[in-house]
C-alpha cells in the first residue's frame, strides 16, 4: 500500500510520497544486494585459472595478482566514500546506485580485451562493491532495531557467502560448458540487477533514522508507522552523555562525518574498531586465498584442499546465525572478543596433524568463528554510532579493513614463497586473530538509556523521546539499550 502524505518536494516542486510497501521487503532486498556483492567480489578469483589460460589475453599470475589488488583498492575507496555519501544522500539511493554500478561494470568486463581494461573496470566496480555492504548494513540495522542489530547484520552477511558459493559452482559449470568460461561469468554476474534494481526502486523505503538525521521528521514518522519501527525524534540524546570508559566528557563544537568519529566521544571506539576490522578482513581474505595451498603444503591432496575451502565457508554461514544471536544477547563487543579469540585458538590448532575427518571438523569450526568475528565488528559499528554518522562509521570500518584484505593474501603468499606456509601460516593468522580480540577489548559499548528509567509521566509522551543520556560505566562496557523496537523486515 502507499500514502500521499509527505513533506519532501519532488524535482518539479510537487510533493512525492515516501515508498510504503509491504513490510517484508526490506531485509530480503538488502540480502540479495549483498549476495550480488559477494558474487561480484569473488568472481575474479573464481575465473582466474580460466583467465590466465586464455592465450589471447596474455595474462600471467603476476599480472592477475595486480588486477585483483586493484579491485580491492577500489573496494576500499568505495567503502570509505560511499559510507559518507549514504549519511548525506540516503541509504536507499546509495544502495540502489551501488548495485547498478557494480553490476553494469561487471557485465562490461566480459568484453575486455586486455589486462589493463579488466583492471580499470574492476577498480570502478570495486567502488560500488565497497559501498554496498556498509549501506546495506545501515539499512537493515535501522529497520530491525538496535536490540536485534547483531542478528540483522550477521543474517544479511550470509548473503555474501551464499553469493561466493554460487560463484564457485557457476565457475565449474562455465569452465566445462561455455566458450571462454571467464567472459560468461562476468555476463552472469551483471544480469541479476535487471530484476533486483526495479524491485529495490519500487519496494525499498528510506530509513526513518536517516530521514530524522536530515530534519525530515514528518516523512520519518510516516515510514516508521508503516514499517513498525519505533523512532526517537531526538536520537542524538541517546548518545549525548555517552563516552567510552576512561575518557572525560569534553564539550566540542558539533561535528559530522569522519571529524565526529575522531572526536573525543568516539575516537577510542573508532580507532580500535579500525584495528579490529583490519585484522578481521586479513583473516577472511588470507584464508580464502591461501587455505588450499597451505593444506597442500601439509601433504593433503588437491581434492581435499579445495574441499577444505568449501567447508570453511559452510562453517561461516552457520557461524553467522549463531554469532548474531549471541551478539544481541551479550553485546556485539563482547561476542566479537569471544569470536576473535576462538579464531586464534582454532587457527593455531590447525597446525596439528589430525585424521581427515578431524581436520574437516576443525576447519568447519574455524569458519564458524573467523568470518563472524569481522561481522560482529560491523554490528558494533551499526549499533554504537548515532544515525547521522552510522554510514560513515560502517564505511570507514570496511574501508580500513580492506587494507587487511590486501595484507592477508600478501602475508600468506610471502610464507608460501618462503616455504614456511605450513605450519607458520596458521600461526601467523592465529596472531592476527589474537590482535583482533585485543583491539575489540579496547572498544566500549556506548550506553543508551533504558525505557524503565523514565518517570511514569514521560513514559507515554512519544515514541522513544524525552530520554535523558548517561555516561558509560567506568568499570567496563554497558549493554546498549535501544530506543526502537524491531520491525518485521
Amino acid at each position: 500500500m502507499s500514502t500521499s502524505t509527505t513533506t519532501r518536494p519532488g524535482r518539479s516542486g510537487t510533493p512525492q510520497p515516501p515508498v510504503l510497501r509491504g513490510r517484508a521487503w526490506v531485509a530480503p532486498l538488502c540480502w540479495f544486494a549483498v549476495l550480488l556483492d559477494g558474487f561480484d567480489a569473488v568472481v575474479l578469483g573464481a575465473i582466474m585459472p580460466m583467465l590466465t589460460s586464455d592465450a589471447a589475453m596474455g595474462i600471467d599470475n603476476g599480472t592477475a595478482t595486480v588486477v585483483a589488488t586493484v579491485g580491492l583498492v577500489g573496494m576500499m575507496v568505495g567503502a570509505l566514500g560511499m559510507g559518507w555519501l549514504t549519511d548525506k544522500f540516503g541509504r536507499r539511493k546509495l544502495l540502489i546506485g551501488a548495485v547498478i554500478a557494480f553490476s553494469v561494470l561487471t557485465f562490461v568486463t566480459g568484453f575486455a580485451q586486455d589486462a589493463t581494461t579488466i583492471g580499470v573496470l574492476r577498480f570502478l566496480a570495486g567502488l560500488g562493491l565497497g559501498g554496498c555492504l556498509p549501506t546495506g548494513i545501515s539499512m537493515v540495522t535501522e529497520f530491525a532495531g538496535a536490540r536485534k542489530g547483531s542478528n540483522a547484520t550477521t543474517l544479511m552477511m550470509t548473503g555474501y557467502h551464499v553469493g561466493a558459493v554460487i560463484t564457485a559452482l557457476l565457475a565449474i559449470w562455465a569452465a566445462a560448458n561455455t566458450v571462454s568460461g571467464w567472459r560468461e561469468m562476468f555476463f552472469i554476474g551483471g544480469l541479476p540487477a535487471l530484476v533486483l534494481v526495479p524491485l529495490m526502486w519500487r519496494y525499498l523505503p528510506e530509513s526513518p533514522d536517516f530521514l530524522l538525521s536530515r530534519g525530515r521528521t514528518a516523512e520519518a514518522r510516516i515510514v516508521a508507522a508503516h514499517y513498525g519501527v519505533e523512532i526517537d525524534e531526538e536520537p542524538e540524546r541517546a548518545f549525548a552523555g555517552a563516552t567510552p570508559a576512561g575518557s572525560g566528557a569534553i564539550a566540542e563544537p558539533e561535528k559530522t562525518g569522519a571529524a565526529l568519529l575522531l572526536s573525543t566521544k568516539y575516537r577510542r571506539n573508532t580507532v580500535f574498531m579500525w584495528l579490529a576490522s583490519f585484522m578481521g578482513l586479513l583473516l577472511v581474505y588470507g584464508l580464502n586465498t591461501w587455505l588450499p595451498q597451505i593444506m597442500r603444503a601439509a601433504d593433503y591432496d588437491l581434492g581435499n584442499s579445495l574441499g577444505f575451502l568449501v567447508v570453511l565457508n559452510a562453517g561461516a554461514v552457520i557461524g553467522l546465525f549463531i554469532a548474531g544471536k549471541v551478539g544481541d544477547a551479550i553485546t556485539p563487543r563482547n561476542a566479537a572478543i569471544l569470536w576473535f579469540i576462538g579464531s586464534a585458538i582454532l587457527l593455531a590448532a590447525l597446525a596439528i596433524k589430525l585424521p581427515l575427518l578431524g581436520i574437516y571438523v576443525m576447519i568447519f569450526l574455524t569458519g564458524c568463528f573467523v568470518f563472524s568475528a569481522q561481522n560482529l565488528v560491523y554490528a558494533f559499528a551499526a549499533t554504537n554510532f548515532p544515525p547521522k554518522v552510522r554510514g560513515t562509521a560502517l564505511g570507514m570500518a570496511a574501508g580500513v579493513g580492506r587494507l587487511g584484505a590486501i595484507s592477508g593474501p600478501i602475508m600468506g603468499g610471502t610464507m608460501m614463497a618462503a616455504g614456511i606456509a605450513y605450519p607458520w601460516g596458521f600461526f601467523g593468522f592465529a596472531i592476527a586473530g589474537a590482535l583482533g580480540g585485543l583491539a575489540v577489548s579496547g572498544m566500549r559499548t556506548m550506553r543508551r538509556d533504558q525505557r524503565r528509567d523514565r518517570s511514569p509521566d514521560t513514559a507515554g509522551s512519544g515514541s522513544g523521546t524525552g530520554m535523558g543520556a548517561s555516561t558509560a560505566h567506568d568499570a567496563g562496557p554497558v549493554t546498549a539499550q535501544p530506543e526502537r523496537t524491531s520491525a518485521s523486515v
